[in-house]
């Protein structure tokens, strides 16, 4: 097995890009799910 080369800046961002949809859509469900109680 190679080794891993370091990440390029653009895989960097790629990730962020990835882990910031993964807790919007996260955001939006609970979110979805709290409204009917009206909690806000």
């Amino acid at each position: 097995m190679r080794k891993k080369k370091k990440r390029s800046g653009f895989e960097k961002l790629t990730m962020v890009v990835v882990w910031a949809m993964i807790i919007l859509t996260l955001g939006g469900v609970v979110l979805a799910a709290l409204q009917p109680l009206n909690l806000f």
